[in-house]
């Protein structure tokens, strides 16, 4: 084993430079989606997508990302970071341009599903490559400058989206992905090293196939619960068995593997356990509120995409201030002071979201998403930092695929349930007002809002279009209360885990790299 030289700062600030616009790109892409949904559910400007298949475009790009991440990281100790790194980069370019130019539903969800693969071959290179950069107190500076990417990318994706979504077609948004990665690439070909760690992570394959088929199967019950209305279908309950179990299964082959990609073991330890299952439930309402957000301020509102946008940016604000004060208290508070009251007023938000209606003033939907925002932040970063440094040193990688992991999955789960109540909830409230429609206006109606404003305008019946607002609404309110409740059960997690007294981390070792 060798100690890499220490690279020129110059070309560590170009390194930097390069991974930044890789992080950045992610998150553009993770929030861009949220503001084209109500388009792509638009009959005319976009693909008339339904609920559950808008479900599945977000959903399958998150289904990937969790799944596959940890085995990435072996990957990249197995084949060099770089190439690893590369290697998603292109995955990524290729499926967004395949979704930009998207025909259909079922093609988009698949294009997001390659996204996804794309995604989680970046995200642990990418770490990995920082961290091997950066030595000393020049890798905590690389570290703080580097996170900022995530607010960059909250705050101008939306944006970034609208401004797309006014002057060109919906592909557009998945299009500027191509460009950036082309140029990231470039930088990585003549900036970076190939790292590559001197202990070799054997692959997990067993594993990888068994967290995969039980999510979809679980997630795809979820969504087709809310796709037919019923919960007693064998097609409903029989997937979401077959997920469970599967993903029992899976923790039992990790439990038996040696060297695990995911550790089910570091669950035995208290605030470990306790962290990574509040985050994931804080996630599961982060993805279902964002959700519904989406068809709020566009569908029942009418606000073009860049208004949209623009609408969104107090919950970037938010997050980039509350994380770095979050930070600078737990350094005098416990954590648990700390991150439960966040958490707790993060839920509460959420729950806000029934008090909205068709005549809130924007100014409140502006507070409410500024504190939502300024809460999540407050909980995210210091949560995530706790659980990783606490650990061993030989167990930082293994716990940080652990955590992206369950983090990823709260999202996949909230996604599915989330719109799956929005689904189940506006159906019902929708079915008085189309007693003596034709038949074609009837079923199109039911199918989501978006259905039934538009075949409202076809057959002139703007009364169609109201009770399908009154609808959503109605089902926004019932969702939002179900997504409250349980990122409050994600505060509870915490204030009972979490010790009630912070304590001193100890300083961690260098590592040791091998270079090629």
């Amino acid at each position: 084993m060798t100690t890499p030289p220490v690279l020129p700062k110059s070309r560590q600030h170009l390194i930097l430079a390069v991974l930044m616009s890789c992080s950045l790109l992610i998150w553009l892409d993770n929030t861009v989606l949220s503001t084209a949904l109500e388009t792509l559910a638009d009959p005319v400007r976009g693909l008339g997508a339904s609920p559950g298949q808008l479900q599945w475009a977000t959903g399958s790009y998150t289904l990937a990302f969790a799944t596959l991440m940890f085995t990435a990281g072996a990957l990249g100790d197995r084949f060099g970071h770089r190439t690893v790194f590369s290697s998603g980069l292109v995955i990524f370019a290729g499926s967004s341009l395949w979704a930009a130019y998207a025909s259909d539903a079922g093609r988009l969800i698949a294009a997001r599903a390659a996204m996804g693969v794309g995604s989680a071959l970046i995200t642990p290179a990418m770490m990995a490559i920082l961290m091997w950069t950066f030595t000393g107190p020049a890798r905590a500076a690389a570290i703080g400058i580097f996170s900022t990417s995530a607010g960059v990318g909250m705050a101008a994706g939306p944006v970034l989206a609208g401004f797309l979504l006014d002057h060109f077609w919906w592909g557009s948004v998945f299009l500027i992905n191509v460009p950036v990665a082309a140029l990231a690439l470039a930088g990585l070909a003549v900036l970076v090293p190939n790292f590559r760690s001197p202990i070799r992570r054997p692959l997990d394959p067993a594993g990888m196939l068994l967290s995969i088929s039980g999510l979809v199967a679980l997630a795809y019950g979820l969504i087709r619960a809310g796709q037919v209305a019923a919960w007693s279908r064998t097609d409903v309950w029989a997937p979401v068995i077959a997920g469970l179990v599967l993903l029992a299964v899976f923790v039992l082959v990790e439990l038996r593997v040696k060297v695990p990609s995911f550790d089910p073991r570091l669950f035995a330890q208290r605030a470990f356990s306790g962290g990574n299952v509040a985050l994931g439930l804080l996630l599961f309402g982060v993805a279902a509120i964002t959700f519904y957000n989406a068809f709020y301020l566009q569908g029942a509102l009418g606000f073009s995409p860049m208004k949209a946008g623009l609408a969104n940016i107090p919950t970037a604000f938010g997050a980039l201030a509350g994380a770095p004060l979050a930070s600078r208290l737990v350094r005098r508070l416990p954590l648990r002071l700390v991150t439960v009251p966040a958490l707790t007023m993060a839920a509460l938000t959420m729950g806000g979201y029934g008090f909205l209606g068709l005549q809130t003033p924007l100014v409140r939907i502006e507070i409410l998403l500024l504190v939502q925002g300024f809460s999540i932040g407050m909980v995210i970063g210091p949560v995530t930092a706790a659980l990783i440094s606490d650990l061993p040193l030989e167990q930082a990688g293994a716990g940080s695929a652990v955590t992206n992991t369950v983090r990823q999955t709260g999202s996949v789960i909230g996604i599915a349930i989330g719109g799956t109540i929005m689904s189940i909830m506006y159906r019902r409230a929708i079915e008085p007002s189309l007693e003596g429609a034709p038949g074609p206006v009837r079923e199109q109606a039911r199918v989501s809002a978006e259905q039934a404003r538009h075949v409202a305008t076809t057959v002139h019946r703007p009364a169609l279009a109201q009770a399908a607002d009154d609808a959503f609404i109605h089902a926004m309110h019932v969702g939002a209360a179900w997504i409250a409740g349980i990122a409050l059960l994600g505060a509870a997690v915490l204030l009972t885990t979490l010790p009630a007294a912070g304590r001193k981390v100890e300083p961690v070792p260098e590592p040791e790299y091998e270079v090629s």
